[in-house]
């Protein structure tokens, strides 16, 4: 038996075969789960991902700043699947002017979009799941570690510290359900995000050298391998947490 026969699971955020959200998909069918897939925008370029997965999934599209996608959402997944039983969230955006230092000089309306996309979305997403999830599950969201200012993720950074505090206020309201929200907090990894950060690099210098376990940046499989454990029944009683998979970085000192 694998650990997730028989479930069945929404991915969000498959850009490219090196995101966290593609190895999520790819060992989630390996350990026997049914999964259909997301995508925004380019449609084509997530449909000719998805073929590289080990069986293709369906593909939908969705805006997560779209009240009619959300709105939408459970009647377009329920005709590829008769329910979920788990849902990742590997959503995030910022506009550039969020990002690489300028943090006293961003306007509103792009930190707006940037709490809407990276945050608010999570919330979103759920609200949309729940009615394909009557006999509760699992939520999953991809995190940044939101304890620390760190260079060049500015208001991002301030969007991850409140996805954990939403993923919290998710936990309390979605318990009666029977549905557990936790999040994975990984490490830097050379993902389409991570391309889209300026000074990224001076994650890339210091991360390996300062991680206990090491760090290899080009590695998304443990990450995904610490969702698919949420989404497993493996962990029953878990819920509200934080997951860190970043070899160790969060809990040294400087």
């Amino acid at each position: 038996m694998g650990l997730l026969d028989g479930k069945r699971l929404l991915v969000t955020g498959v850009l490219t075969d090196s995101s966290i959200a593609f190895n999520v998909a790819k060992l989630a069918q390996e350990e026997g789960a049914r999964v259909v897939l997301t995508g925004y925008g380019r449609l084509s370029l997530v449909e000719r991902i998805a073929k590289r997965l080990p069986e293709p999934p369906p593909v939908i599209e969705l805006d997560v700043q779209d009240t009619d996608h959300l709105d939408t959402l459970a009647d377009r997944v329920g005709e590829h699947l008769d329910g979920l039983d788990g849902v990742v969230h590997s959503i995030g955006f910022a506009p550039q002017s969020c990002l690489g230092g300028n943090f006293l000089n961003t306007s509103w309306e792009d930190v707006a979009t940037a709490v809407h996309v990276s945050t608010f979305s999570f919330k979103s997403l759920a609200v949309a799941c729940l009615p394909l999830m009557k006999e509760g599950g699992a939520v999953v969201g991809l995190d940044f570690d939101a304890t620390k200012a760190w260079p060049v993720y500015d208001w991002m950074g301030v969007a991850k510290a409140g996805l954990e505090s939403c993923s919290r206020y998710l936990a309390r309201d979605l318990g009666r359900h029977g549905i557990r929200v936790n999040l994975v907090a990984a490490g830097p990894l050379r993902t389409m995000a991570a391309k889209n950060i300026p000074g990224f690099q001076e994650f890339e210098d210091s991360w390996p050298e300062r991680a206990p376990l090491g760090w290899d940046l080009t590695d998304t499989a443990p990450a995904a391998r610490a969702c698919l454990a949420l989404l497993s029944d493996w962990f029953p009683a878990t819920t509200g947490e934080i997951v860190h998979v970043d070899g160790g970085v969060h809990a040294m000192g400087a």
